[in-house]
């Protein structure tokens, strides 16, 4: 029985190990995702209004796809945080897509009865308190992911102020654009650094290291193979 269960064990570790690491092409799609919804909403290149996000349903309903996947392949290699991330964050855009998405007559009705800054602004505040919960998580692993993090619950929280606001405040929608864009070129920096880390690059990337605590308690750390793990 005892051989059995190690021979089991070896299996599992083996097959873990031919996974590669996704939280590039996670970080990427994460990255993609929130700089055109950021645009949006900051009136970047596109302005902001209810036509553009429903342009920007593709983006949402593909970058969300492939943000689960990327979240089911961490759960694979046992990276819980990381797999919560990209699935949560997934599954999040794919329902703000379907929103949007013509045919399905949700926007319709939301604007026939008057309810959809409400309705949007709670949804956003439902999201900015998980992205909370994501970021206190995320506290011992890297400066760069807890930045990534931190900007995209600032962004997503003055996008919840804002469309709370009677009337929907232009100016908090527009700061809270810029903050995920700013969160999106954090995201790009963090798949690039994890591509060079994987490729064995010459040129590396600092994500920052977060250090503190550990000699009490075990330390979360970057690796090749496991992407964000607990040793």
């Amino acid at each position: 029985m005892a051989h059995y269960t190690l021979s089991n064990q070896q299996e599992h570790a083996e097959a873990v190990a031919t996974v590669t690491d996704p939280s590039p092409l996670g970080l990427s799609a994460l990255a993609f995702t929130t700089a055109i919804l950021g645009c949006i909403y900051a009136g970047f290149i596109i302005p902001r209004s209810v036509a553009s996000i429903s342009i920007a349903v593709a983006a949402f309903l593909i970058g969300g796809f492939v943000q689960i996947l990327a979240g089911m392949w961490e759960f694979r290699k046992g990276n819980t945080l990381a797999a919560t991330v990209f699935s949560a964050y997934g599954g999040f855009l794919m329902a703000l897509g379907v929103l949007f998405l013509p045919g399905f007559g949700i926007l319709a009705i939301l604007f026939a009865t008057g309810i959809y800054p409400a309705a949007l602004g709670l949804f956003f505040l439902c999201w900015t308190i998980f992205t909370g919960v994501l970021l206190l998580a995320a506290l011992r692993t890297n400066m760069a992911l807890v930045l990534v993090l931190a900007l995209l619950f600032v962004g997503y929280l003055f996008l919840t102020i804002g469309q709370l606001a009677r009337g929907s405040s232009s100016v908090v929608l527009a700061i809270g654009g810029w903050f995920s864009i700013a969160c999106a070129v954090v995201a790009w920096y963090v798949a690039l650094a994890d591509l060079l880390r994987a490729a064995n690059s010459p040129m590396q990337l600092p994500t920052g290291q977060i250090r503190w605590g550990q000699q009490n308690h075990p330390v979360v750390e970057e690796s090749h193979d496991k992407g964000y793990s607990v040793h």
